[in-house]
């Protein structure tokens, strides 16, 4: 059979159809592969960054986490914080509690020591009043002890020591430029040689009375340079720690009812 011209155009034009078909379906074809493959570089893009996502994810969840538990450990330590809080309010309580104690003390002992320092100013007044006293008291003994002296020594020194003093009286001596003062003082003889008698009365003899009397003697000696004394001290009252020292410096004790 042969093709007729009318029929080869026909099928010409049905090729060049089926051609046209075809690039078109092939363009089309090119063009979803490349959008595949642009969705396929998408997607891999995509799920990269999901990926991210997921790691930023997770490390905000770490932080968050750490976040929790260093909200938990501030939380134990405010509670801790406030019962120690708590416990020093008490403390400071107790503390103030015990000031105003303290406070409330002072005062009671600085009124007992205002009482106190009261009585010790009395008891100083009194004391003085009773010094005043005894003072008075001891210069009227010391002068009644005097007169007896004045009266028993004389005769003693005689009978005793073979001294004639005819008086004995108080005098005072002036020592480098000072007073002293001497209870008995009495010019006399005693083998016929000339004697100075420098005595003191006491009307008890302890060893204070007799040493006391020594540093009246050094000065006293010190007017009567070259003068023989006979130095002595008579009283009511001789203690036996008078009698040692005073025979070591040569003093004679004489108690007042001796004959």
């Amino acid at each position: 059979m042969s093709l007729t011209p009318e029929l080869y155009d026909i099928i010409v034009k049905i090729v060049d159809d089926r051609v046209k078909e075809i690039k078109v379906t092939r363009e089309a074809f090119d063009k979803l592969s490349e959008t595949v493959a642009e969705l396929v570089e998408a997607q891999k893009r995509t799920d990269e960054q999901i990926n991210k996502l997921i790691e930023v994810q997770k490390r905000s969840e770490e932080r968050l986490t750490r976040l929790e538990k260093t909200v938990a450990e501030l939380a134990e330590a405010q509670k801790r914080s406030e019962e120690r809080l708590t416990r020093l309010e008490k403390a400071v309580a107790r503390l103030e509690h015990a000031v105003a104690e303290l406070a409330e003390a002072q005062k009671r002992s600085e009124e007992r020591l205002t009482r106190l320092e009261n009585a010790v100013d009395k008891l100083s007044e009194a004391t003085a009043q009773l010094s005043r006293s005894v003072g008075s008291l001891s210069a009227t003994i010391g002068f009644g002890l005097e007169d007896i002296a004045r009266v028993v020594v004389p005769g003693w020194l005689l009978r005793h020591e073979n001294i004639v003093v005819d008086d004995l009286e108080r005098k005072f001596i002036e020592v480098d430029g000072k007073l002293i003062e001497v209870n008995l003082y009495g010019e006399g003889t005693k083998d016929g040689e000339r004697i100075t008698v420098v005595g003191e009365c006491k009307t008890r003899i302890y060893e204070s009375e007799v040493k006391k009397f020594v540093r009246t003697l050094s000065d006293v000696k010190k007017a009567l340079k070259g003068q023989k004394i006979y130095p002595l001290m008579f009283g009511f009252l001789i203690h036996p720690s008078a009698e040692g020292i005073a025979k070591k410096h040569g003093i004679t004790l004489i108690v007042s009812y001796a004959r």
